[in-house]
């Protein structure tokens, strides 16, 4: 029996990473836009301009031209660059338990987080809406909006960026910045908000530096924004997407309640966030220890 030392190796690419990655933004935004035009000129012609007016409708038909876009671009790339489809991360085989475990690790989040805020009267529950019909649109539109974010932001940038000789935690936080820098115009964007998306994007992105896999960070980012937003009654990154299952009323705007900008604002997320980043990174380096550590046969 012979022990090996498996070295990741670096790969050379064609494009460099901050080529690629100012590619695929440019990409998406064109593609974004010819998608959205050829879409809304044929449910135009089909169904009439007022379903693309109405309610979660137009959410979700502007966020599937956005998925649309972000696949074409990254396929584009990958192409150039000679890596697989599979470096996106996107297979469910030998992941699925991370669709459970981000579910969950959301749950757990607002449990605590939404749970503290109410026994210590930030927020005030008001009213109560059963609309099943709403909550799965919302749904669909928030699953649409994860596929897109996530497939962009940790599938391909981060997943370039640990192609390179960078660190892979500052890999993470290059990745983290760019995310936030994209709800950098969001309504009621502040200092503690945008602090709280960066750290958001090394929550969603800790495990797929350890697996190379999104299904947990996919889970996570869904279930995130829906029990934020429909379920719970916060605005979602400052936007307010309609009705929501609980109807919420906050005695003070202040950092502790997150404000206008929903819970992704409180200081309550913020140290939530920290600490259960912390503990995904200790899971992944113990991982990979015992990785390491076992003997490999030839």
């Amino acid at each position: 029996m012979e022990v090996e030392e498996f070295i990741e190796k670096k790969e050379v690419q064609r494009i460099p990473a901050w080529a690629s990655i100012l590619l695929m933004v440019v990409g998406v935004f064109v593609f974004f836009g010819l998608y959205s035009t050829i879409i809304s000129w044929g449910l135009a012609v089909t169904v009439g301009e007022g379903v693309m007016k109405a309610g979660m409708w137009k959410y979700n038909i502007a966020e599937s031209c956005m998925l649309l876009a972000v696949l074409s671009s990254a396929m584009i790339l990958l192409y150039f660059e000679r890596r697989p489809f599979s470096d996106l991360g996107l297979s469910i085989k030998g992941h699925s338990e991370g669709i459970w475990y981000g579910a969950l690790l959301a749950f757990a989040i607002y449990v605590i987080g939404f749970g503290l805020s109410f026994v210590f009267g930030l927020v005030e529950v008001t009213g109560f809406q059963w609309d099943p019909v709403t909550l799965v649109w919302t749904f669909c539109f928030f699953l649409l909006v994860a596929l897109a974010e996530e497939i962009m932001m940790r599938g391909y940038i981060l997943g370039r960026l640990m192609h390179t000789k960078l660190n892979k935690f500052l890999s993470l936080l290059i990745s983290s910045l760019l995310f936030a820098t994209m709800h950098l115009f969001n309504p009621n964007i502040a200092f503690l908000p945008m602090l709280n998306l960066v750290l958001a994007g090394m929550l969603l992105g800790a495990t797929f530096l350890y697996t190379r896999n999104l299904c947990f960070s996919l889970s996570l980012h869904l279930f995130w924004n829906w029990i934020q937003g429909p379920i719970l009654g916060y605005e979602v990154s400052g936007n307010d997407f309609g009705t929501s299952m609980l109807t919420l009323y906050l005695p003070e705007e202040n950092v502790l309640n997150g404000g206008a900008f929903g819970f992704e604002g409180s200081l309550i997320c913020t140290v939530l966030m920290i600490v259960f980043t912390i503990l995904i990174i200790w899971w992944g380096e113990k991982r990979e220890a015992i990785s390491l550590a076992v003997p490999r046969s030839c």
